[in-house]
């Protein structure tokens, strides 16, 4: 409109029959944005936002928020809606159009993922309001700063939880597992349905009822399930924005949880160039919040790790026959070397399993073709990486000592499905 303005003024040079057209429409600008102003200005809280957020963020996972907005103009507005989110997304474009009517108030929902735990600060929401006129904005600020806590993923926790409760586990990857034999804890004794086993039919109680009646088994309970997890810097290697060791953490917490509702018992122990956080395993209520609690705090460290410590630790601390679940990574044969005297003994002891990473960067240079002389060497040397890979999981069977070789990103769904299989087969 004021550029129109602009284009009357320099006709009317030209063109004097024009007269006072020019001025007019001018001036009929400038009262167009007054009487906008006062529409838009003239009440005072006119607008109000809050922002919906959870208590804590889950890593890794989408985490749902929410901002409420609500028109308490007696006219429709347009809204432009800034949240200031915390600078570890490094996002700008956070930023929702909506439109309401007088008296209208809405939720806009969006998702944010973040890849690291620690504290994540949120800053203020900005509301930048039209009116029908649409010549002014006016912006209303609201203070909604709040610091919120990035746990490691407890969403994932629950979903896997609410599977094994169900017993829907298979429906996301675990396998079903044959049992063989029975387990050695007796349950009950039950009436007979078609499709029971036959070799389970107790005689002397059928003789007794008049009916068939089985013996019923189930798993045997309160066995130790410890999580070792390394801090090292092996660890420190990141995959989709996400580190090794927050891969492990995500792992553990899941892997803990299921062993709580198989009624075993859960523990933890963190390790670098010195023991870190040690949780007794247990099986009590509070047992989960204690292993989030810590896993939260937890950092890479930039040293190797101290494997004589972990062993001491280990001695000292299991006293009973447990499955202890390493989580660390080997990029050489080498790597392993310095550690498998450690690992020999501690499989002496207990049931030793041995969790690391497949590096999926490498496995895709494999699979490029090499179109020069530079490329096929990069290729090559890859190709040797994955296949020292390989070397560790058979120099560990070799020894005795249970392997998994994993993509980060199908770590947890293969962790659940081993722990399973060796609670099938009684190897715990």
């Amino acid at each position: 409109m004021l550029a129109g303005s602009v284009v009357f003024f320099l006709f009317s040079f030209f063109f004097p029959w024009l007269g006072i057209v020019p001025e007019l429409a001018f001036w009929f600008f400038i009262l167009l944005v007054l009487i906008d102003l006062l529409m838009l200005y003239r009440v005072k809280d006119a607008i109000f936002a809050k922002r919906h957020a959870p208590e804590r963020l889950s890593n890794s996972d989408d985490n749902e928020l929410g901002i409420y907005i609500e028109n308490r103009y007696s006219f429709g507005i347009s809204a432009g809606i800034i949240d200031e989110i915390p600078i570890q997304f490094q996002k700008r474009d956070v930023w929702f159009k909506t439109d309401l009517k007088a008296g209208e108030h809405k939720r806009i929902n969006y998702f944010l993922r973040p890849v690291k735990r620690g504290e994540y600060e949120f800053g203020s929401i900005r509301v930048f309001v039209r009116s029908p006129l649409g010549l002014v904005s006016r912006r209303f600020n609201f203070d909604q700063a709040e610091n919120l806590p990035v746990y490691p993923s407890f969403l994932q926790m629950r979903k896997y939880e609410l599977m094994a409760i169900s017993n829907r586990l298979n429906e996301i990857g675990i396998k079903k597992i044959r049992r063989l034999g029975h387990s050695m804890e007796f349950e009950q004794v039950k009436n007979y349905v078609p499709g029971d086993d036959f070799r389970t039919i107790n005689w002397k109680a059928s003789a007794r009822q008049g009916n068939l009646m089985i013996n019923s088994y189930t798993d045997e309970k309160s066995q130790q399930v410890y999580c070792v997890i390394d801090k090292s810097r092996a660890m420190k290697m990141p995959f989709d924005g996400l580190s090794l060791l927050d891969y492990a953490i995500n792992a553990s917490l899941v892997l803990s949880n299921i062993a709580l509702l198989k009624q075993d018992k859960a523990g933890l122990i963190t390790i670098s160039e010195k023991v870190g956080a040690v949780i007794q395993a247990d099986r009590r209520h509070s047992q989960m919040n204690k292993i989030l609690e810590v896993l939260y705090k937890e950092k890479t460290r930039y040293l190797e790790t101290n494997m004589e410590a972990l062993y001491s630790t280990i001695r000292g601390v299991i006293k009973q026959r447990s499955l202890v679940v390493f989580f660390t990574n080997y990029e050489s044969l080498n790597g392993l070397q310095r550690q498998l005297p450690f690992l020999k003994r501690i499989a002496k002891f207990h049931l030793l399993l041995v969790v690391f990473f497949e590096n999926t960067e490498l496995k895709q240079v494999t699979e490029e073709p090499a179109a020069n002389v530079e490329k096929i060497y990069i290729k090559t040397i890859a190709e040797k990486f994955a296949y020292d890979k390989k070397l560790i999981v058979k120099e560990l069977s070799k020894h005795g000592i249970q392997s998994i070789l994993s993509t980060p990103k199908d770590l947890t769904i293969n962790t659940i499905n081993r722990y399973l299989e060796l609670k099938a087969k009684q190897r715990i």
